[in-house]
């Protein structure tokens, strides 16, 4: 990159900071849209929209309302104190219905993890691929207290909020910021989620999903994709997605069960 080129790359990331609604992503992750948007763009007023228009469909789109993470979390310590493992589910599910893609899920919640984790050994270790909101889900999940628990996200500010909710989760839980796309963790787990993940990965980079999915080491991936548009519409969503991640597992000899739940068609993959 020439020195005119990232001189334009940094105004361009500096004016899309200057928006509250996307002042706590990661850096990097804006450096590298804005890269792409413009070299495709006429100039840097067009290369601004569109990064930020980009940035909207990775992850703002999913937020239902700007997030009141102090707020959430006050209520998440409130309910932990009570010692009541209704109130503080309750409070769980509360906050994931501002999260597009977790929001979804609640309806088919305990159906979800009853039927993914029937199907799995004994875990001790997860990471969470660009997780949202999903590790709230952990108390659905049927972990021991032992479990390490890593979620990964471009948001700042959601990460901070997942790390103090993860202290009050029955696991070893830390959240992290990271770009997947370009800096995919590595570590040994037993299970992976990339939950809805690859969809929006891919509007960025259309080799990311396969890349990921070859990259993280673990014995089990847990990787589903939206039944419908965060407008509800179905579209033919469901075989266009099936295609689309048989398309990219066909060179694999990796083992694969299907599941179907009313919005979110699933796959348990198992590597080993």
């Amino acid at each position: 990159m020439s020195e005119v080129e990232n001189q334009q790359v940094q105004q361009l990331v500096e004016a899309v900071l200057a928006s509250s609604k996307y002042k706590s992503i990661d850096i990097g992750f804006i450096e590298f849209v804005g890269a792409q948007e413009l070299s495709k763009h006429r100039n840097l007023k067009e290369a601004i929209k569109a990064t930020k228009n980009k940035l909207h469909q990775v992850g703002g789109a999913y937020q239902i309302s700007t997030p009141r993470y102090s707020l959430w979390l006050d209520e998440l310590k409130f309910a932990k104190r009570s010692s009541d493992e209704k109130h503080f589910r309750e409070t769980c599910q509360w906050i994931m219905q501002h999260h597009a893609s977790t929001r979804e899920r609640l309806p088919f919640l305990e159906q979800f993890y009853d039927t993914i984790f029937a199907h799995l050994p004994s875990i001790n270790s997860v990471i969470d691929i660009a997780s949202g909101l999903h590790p709230l889900a952990v108390p659905w999940m049927q972990l021991h207290e032992d479990v390490e628990y890593f979620a990964y996200d471009i948001y700042e500010d959601m990460i901070r909020f997942l790390n103090e909710s993860l202290a009050l989760m029955p696991v070893i839980g830390s959240a992290e910021v990271r770009d997947v796309i370009h800096s995919c963790p590595t570590q040994k787990v037993d299970v992976a989620f990339i939950l809805k993940a690859i969809p929006c990965l891919e509007q960025v980079d259309r080799s990311a999903g396969l890349r990921i999915l070859e990259a993280i080491h673990a014995d089990h991936l847990v990787v589903s994709f939206p039944a419908h548009s965060l407008a509800g519409k179905y579209r033919g969503m469901i075989p266009n997605y099936e295609s689309r991640f048989y398309q990219l597992v066909a060179h694999e000899s990796w083992s694969i069960q299907r599941f179907e739940f009313p919005g979110e068609l699933a796959f348990l993959v198992s590597k080993s």
